[in-house]
């Protein structure tokens, strides 16, 4: 999330600096971290002399234990707590990481990737390590593990005692440990799973052939969660403009759900796996799907989908009960300064969407940046945020996001829940005199958060993923303080509104009522604000 550092865990340490900056990795070239950490394993394992050493490669090869894994306040995803001295003969990865995180986020799918190609030589170990204070919570990092779906141990760092016993300067960083219980190397960022395997391969090689390599495989017992809910952690939820179907992002069952403002359900899409398939309703398949946009009758009733891990936007043709993807290759993108045709250009974790026109505009978390998509011609551009992660007011190129994650509008400005900033933000789609500038309403940097009401640069929010127009107000999903709050925009006075949510991730606005993804309690909830009377929608099948 922050700064980059490359180093071999040695006497002679390889290090590869950029530019400082606030974020994991924007402006990485992902070959250049490839060389770095690949050097940085030949250094530490000597099969590369240090230039400092000139012809003595002792230093070199000098083994440095790597401390043990103590200091964490639990373990999850396992029976009990895990020494490095119960991995002897393993190959072990440590992934530092938190639960906000999009760098984070996108390393998860490289690991998983790792641990099925050397499932008997590899054990992964995730240091959650937290930024935000919610994320000191186990209670927290366990539904995150079944929200990603991680399947590897994992240790509550939740005072940080290992990531500084590591020397750890910024999330995601991975460290390799060799079956002996030594350092091989480590590296910050994202894109290093080329490396990593490469590494590993030369291990397996080097070990297996002296006998020290442990291929026995490890079972662990992995975090379950019993709930009869239809629903599996709901990332986002909106409405048709008559308020008749409810359209839900069952985010962790790969899948749309349309139900009756009661719950009955209308109907599904996706086949409940993760996938990228295009097709019917019944065979099309999703990966985490977010944010979405009724398009309705000017385009024949259509849903879009901010189809997140697949890096697309989604198309659904409500009446031929198919699905089609219209932006996005499938691939993580990585230029955020150029666009064009809708499938031809990657895509970075889009996580909401707004319609207003003939326009989507796209919350591109992974990007830092709002994007907008034109449904004529369906070519996509990048529209504000340089693409640094920081928070940054100012002409629409020149701002700065991190990790934009929920969209509302007024008619005349976008409004974003900047999520790592803590903050939202205002951007004019309306255009007046001069330059188009995005302004902030509260929150005032990426490390500053909390939860206090007030105005203005006084206001704390705690990592805030959705909002919604309503009334001359914007009603917020605060979704670490588990609140919703409301801000008036011309004020910048923010207050709680309502209290007793589990981390909801979405809110929407429609015929004076407010609709709530309450992602962790598995639900939609319906509120009248006027009385501020609540109830779940019990989203049930139709008998």
């Amino acid at each position: 999330m922050q700064g980059v550092r490359l180093v071999a865990e040695s006497n002679f340490s390889f290090a590869f600096k950029k530019p400082q900056t606030t974020n994991g990795s924007p402006f990485r070239n992902q070959l250049q971290r490839f060389i770095a950490f690949t050097l940085a394993i030949l250094i530490a394992t000597g099969c590369v002399k240090g230039q400092e050493n000139s012809g003595k490669d002792k230093a070199a090869r000098t083994k440095i234990p790597a401390p043990d894994l103590v200091g964490g306040s639990a373990w999850l995803n396992t029976s009990k707590p895990i020494s490095l001295k119960d991995l002897k003969g393993k190959i072990v990865l440590l992934d530092f990481w938190t639960l906000c995180c999009i760098n984070c986020i996108h390393t998860l799918p490289d690991l998983e990737k790792l641990e099925k190609k050397w499932g008997k030589e590899l054990v992964v170990i995730g240091v959650h390590s937290p930024k935000f204070d919610n994320e000191k919570s186990t209670a927290s990092i366990r539904k995150a593990l079944l929200r990603y779906e991680v399947a590897h141990p994992v240790v509550n760092d939740s005072e940080r005692k290992i990531w500084e016993s590591y020397g750890i300067e910024s999330w995601p960083t991975l460290v390799l440990i060799d079956p002996d219980g030594n350092f091989v190397a480590r590296g910050a960022g994202e894109g290093l799973y080329d490396a990593v395997d490469e590494a590993i391969s030369e291990l397996v090689k080097k070990h297996r052939a002296s006998g020290t390599l442990n291929e026995a495989p490890l079972k662990f017992q992995l975090e379950t969660e019993k709930t009869q809910n239809f629903l599996k952690f709901p990332g986002k939820v909106i409405t048709d403009q008559p308020g008749k179907q409810l359209f839900i992002a069952d985010s962790t069952n790969h899948r749309i759900v349309c139900s009756t403002p009661e719950g009955q359900v209308l109907w599904t899409a996706g086949t409940g796996k993760s996938g990228s398939t295009d097709g019917t309703f019944q065979t099309a398949s999703f990966n985490d799907p977010q944010g979405m946009a009724w398009v309705g009758e000017m385009d024949g009733d259509k849903l879009l989908v901010a189809d997140r891990k697949n890096h697309t936007i989604r198309q659904l043709d409500l009446i031929k009960k198919t699905v089609t993807t219209i932006a996005g290759t499938g691939k993580q993108g990585q230029d955020r300064r150029s666009g064009g045709p809708g499938l031809k250009v990657g895509l970075n974790s889009p996580w909401d969407l707004w319609l207003e026109g003939t326009k989507v505009y796209v919350a591109m978390a992974g990007h830092h940046q709002i994007w907008v998509l034109d449904l004529p011609t369906k070519n996509i551009i990048p529209y504000a945020g340089s693409g640094r992660e920081t928070l940054m007011d100012g002409e629409l190129p020149r701002s700065c996001f991190a990790q934009p994650s929920g969209l509302t509008s007024d008619g005349k400005n976008l409004f974003v829940a900047d999520s790592e900033t803590s903050s939202v933000r205002s951007v004019p789609i309306v255009q007046g005199e001069g330059s188009p500038m995005v302004s902030t309403l509260v929150g005032t940097h990426l490390f500053k958060f909390g939860d206090k009401d007030g105005i203005g640069d006084e206001v704390l929010l705690q990592h805030a993923l959705g909002v919604t127009w309503l009334k001359d107000k914007i009603y917020v999903a605060d979704t670490y303080n588990n609140k919703l709050k409301t801000i008036d925009p011309k004020t910048r006075l923010c207050q709680t509104f309502m209290e007793g949510f589990q981390e909801p991730g979405g809110i929407w606005a429609n015929n004076g009522l407010l609709y709530v993804a309450d992602t962790n309690a598995h639900r939609i909830v319906v509120i009248d604000p006027a009385s501020k009377k609540m109830k779940a929608v019990n989203i049930s099948p139709a008998p």
